[in-house]
């Protein structure tokens, strides 16, 4: 089980970098940047110190409304906990859609129309940031659904609302940090977007393409085996930090 643990957060900390990395999140960070602290991208340069703390309330905020998602899924996984294989299967066979959606295979009506937040301005000082944060996470779901939609679905096959937690906040980590970075050094961020603007589509068909092999463990059970495996070959002085 603490393989199994380990291995489904690095997954999911892996999918959240995935979800900063793809086509609708990317390309508007500078605008998220910008806006949460009330400068221009210039004036961001030389004012690093209050982007950050902007920016760590504004982490905060969305990584709430994840872990509390978390949350929602692990309590549904204990109600149906007498159902846990077939809350695995079928919650593989759903992370093997999401999958194929991101393959380009099929379109998600629900995942294509844009339903991200607008606000013409943002509520004054650190708590505005917070709470505008709290509303970009909500409004970012159905945008990172498919991957976040996965990470909820092992997360409620779980049913132990530690591990939950755990799991949903590694997502929100693996978006949290390149989003902090992204604050203190916007320059370096414009320019490593515009070496990797072309590749957003390839980062989706990869995400897509690891979605559906997470899936088919599940279904086959081969996810717990999988890591309970990479467990076992973990040396003892890791495990005993991890």
């Amino acid at each position: 089980m603490e393989g199994a643990t380990s291995f489904g957060l690095t997954v999911s900390f892996t999918a959240g970098l995935l979800s900063f990395l793809s086509p609708c999140v990317l390309p508007l960070i500078p605008s998220y940047i910008t806006f949460i602290t009330g400068m221009s991208l210039e004036d961001v340069h030389h004012a690093r110190r209050s982007a950050l703390v902007h920016s760590l309330l504004f982490v905060v905020g969305f990584s709430t409304i994840f872990i509390l998602l978390g949350a929602g899924a692990t309590a549904l996984g204990r109600v149906l906990g007498a159902y846990e294989g077939w809350i695995t299967r079928i919650g593989g066979v759903l992370i093997i859609v999401f999958g194929l959606y991101l393959l380009g295979i099929f379109r998600i009506d629900a995942f294509s129309r844009e339903r991200r937040l607008h606000l013409a301005t943002k509520p004054v000082g650190y708590l505005g940031t917070l709470l505008v944060g709290i509303a970009f996470g909500a409004g970012w779901t159905p945008c990172i659904g498919p991957i976040l939609g996965s990470i909820l679905t092992v997360t409620m096959g779980s049913a132990d609302f530690s591990t939950g937690m755990l799991h949903l906040s590694a997502y929100s980590l693996g978006l949290a940090i390149p989003f902090l970075l992204a604050a203190v050094a916007l320059q370096h961020f414009l320019d490593f977007f515009t070496r990797f603007r072309t590749k957003m589509v390839l980062v989706q068909r990869f995400s897509g393409a690891l979605m559906v092999v997470i899936g088919i463990l599940l279904v086959t059970n081969y996810f717990t085996i999988l890591a309970t495996y990479l467990q076992a070959l973990t040396p003892e002085f890791l495990k005993s930090r991890l």
